[in-house]
């Protein structure tokens, strides 16, 4: 028997072809929002320390590894050979990322350092590590809140190459956003400090809109920028030269602060988070 009725058409949160239509970007962007606000809820996160750096640096180990086995390998060529010559840059590339792998160690490190002093507090968990997710950098600082027994975050971004979340990542805090603007909001809605380890675009491109929002007085919270690794970013970044130029004013130079060890970085964050935040 042919039914005099049509077949139900599907409820609009239902119909996935118009949720990923064009017509429908504000209920994703509106997701991304509610979604994460939803789940950090659950666990009454309120509080984070965001480290942000890049995806490229390797682990001490692998880097070692990686160095120790080209240079096995070049002995097997003659040093007239294209191989061997490709072989020295390899090696020479090696040795910048062996030279970098301290950055991996010591951002472990000091999530650890971070994540047990902030357990310790009458509410534990309070400062939670948060990072992009991925590989690097980002990796280090969630496996060093992991090796402590804390909780850390993973707000992790679709890209054209894939970035993966890493393992150490509380499983039920990883996040995929896709959309930058929504993934830096929740980098900087929930952050009392920052630690911009070395990194490139990605990382350029956050401290500078961090220091913007601390600067035009934007956040309305105390917000503690810790820039590591002196060496590296004064070469990159000469913030005495936008002083001189008037570009900025000198004051601006107050807004973050380099650090160099664990040790130092730790002291400087704990002291400025227990002034700003933590009830005595």
């Amino acid at each position: 028997m042919v039914s005099k009725y049509q077949e139900k058409a599907p409820k609009a949160y239902k119909n996935s072809k118009f949720l990923n239509s064009p017509a429908a970007r504000t209920i994703r962007i509106l997701s991304e929002y509610l979604e994460p606000q939803d789940r950090l809820q659950r666990y009454d996160i309120r509080d984070t320390i965001v480290f942000f750096g890049s995806a490229r640096v390797l682990p001490a180990e692998t880097a070692k590894k990686n160095l120790t086995a080209l240079k096995k390998k070049i002995k097997k060529y003659k040093p007239t050979s294209k191989t061997y010559q490709n072989l020295k840059k390899d090696i020479e590339s090696a040795e910048v990322d062996l030279q970098l792998s301290r950055y991996y160690e010591d951002t472990e490190k000091l999530a650890y350092m971070l994540t047990k002093w902030s357990m310790s507090l009458k509410k534990g968990n309070k400062f939670v590590v948060c990072s992009g997710g991925g590989p690097g950098i980002m990796e280090a600082a969630n496996k060093g809140a992991s090796r402590a027994g804390g909780l850390s975050i993973g707000l992790n971004i679709s890209l054209p190459f894939e970035q993966y979340p890493n393992k150490y990542i509380t499983k039920s805090l990883n996040f995929e956003f896709h959309y930058f603007f929504m993934r830096k909001f929740w980098f900087a809605y929930l952050a009392k400090a920052l630690v911009i380890m070395p990194g490139g675009f990605g990382t350029l491109d956050e401290l500078m809109e961090i220091l913007t929002l601390v600067q035009t007085e934007k956040l309305m919270k105390k917000m503690t920028i810790l820039i590591y690794g002196s060496e590296f970013w004064k070469k990159v970044l000469n913030f005495d030269y936008l002083v001189e130029t008037h570009m900025i004013s000198a004051s601006d130079l107050k807004l973050f602060k380099y650090a160099d060890s664990p040790e130092e970085a730790f002291a400087y964050l704990k002291e400025e988070l227990s002034k700003n935040y933590v009830k005595k």
